[in-house]
């Protein structure tokens, strides 16, 4: 009896410490959000980092957006075209796949991609940076570690993964037109007018609201997790691999706090 009171004590303890650290921690990044907005309108304005950071975000990540988006909606094609074909509806294939990359498929897998490739590196540079005293120097020359390091790769974030999900989504829908009238043979008329007659501008919108929300977190994780790093080389690599988990596990959690809130707006 008193070792299944003891194991239920630990377990209780272990859940209540975990729920605080927890919270903790998203009080921490709150702080230090509220540190970013701060930082980014006292002057100077570093709109070269800015523009350096854009170019790392956006025209680093181009490549796999364009590869990730082609077969994305490829093969979400070939699976949509073998259950309509069961019910005659083989034109409705592409507006149902671009519905579906527009408002979720686009946004979301874009952010995985931008998170593995720029927030582990965010992490990564920061933490470097932490463990090797170089942010210490900067506020000993009365540089503002936030402004300058942090606040241009919030910002190029914010402004780079909306237009990455943008060309994610066109290139998804050559890659579902491609495969849905050349190698399906379905109609190039009935495959065009449907996507017209079915799709919306909200459509288009809500992808681009949620990529820009991800832009942020993934971002704002990455950089905190990198900016507050100790313990050497592990703490660094550990500080990537948090960033990466957390800021994925983030993406899909906001995601279906984002439908719930844009789809109450929704056109009927």
């Amino acid at each position: 009896m008193n070792a299944v009171v003891a194991k239920l004590k630990g377990a209780l303890e272990f859940a209540g410490q975990a729920t605080l650290d927890f919270f903790t921690e998203v009080g921490l990044v709150t702080q230090f959000m509220a540190r970013i907005l701060s930082a980014s309108v006292r002057p100077p304005y570093r709109v070269k980092l800015l523009l350096q950071q854009a170019e790392f975000v956006g025209v680093g990540s181009v490549f796999i957006i364009l590869l990730t988006g082609f077969f994305t909606g490829a093969v979400f094609t070939l699976q949509s075209a073998q259950a309509f074909q069961r019910v005659g509806m083989e034109s409705m294939v592409g507006s149902t796949v671009l519905l579906a990359v527009a408002r979720e498929l686009a946004p979301v897998l874009t952010s995985l991609m931008v998170t593995g490739r720029v927030g582990s590196a965010m992490a990564t540079e920061l933490g470097t940076m932490r463990v090797t005293e170089q942010i210490d120097a900067m506020e000993v020359l009365a540089v503002d570690p936030i402004n300058y390091l942090v606040v241009p790769r919030v910002f190029a974030s914010a402004v780079m993964v909306p237009c990455l999900s943008l060309i994610f989504l066109v290139v998804a829908t050559v890659g579902s037109f491609i495969v849905g009238v050349s190698v399906l043979g379905i109609d190039e008329g009935a495959f065009m007018a449907r996507i017209e007659w079915f799709l919306d501008p909200f459509d288009f919108t809500h992808g681009l609201y949620k990529a820009i929300v991800f832009g942020v977190v993934l971002s704002l994780i990455g950089c905190y997790k990198g900016y507050n790093a100790a313990g050497g080389a592990r703490g660094v690599g550990m500080a990537t691999t948090q960033a990466v988990v957390i800021g994925s596990i983030s993406i899909f959690v906001l995601d279906y706090v984002l439908t719930s809130i844009l789809l109450i707006g929704a056109p009927d």
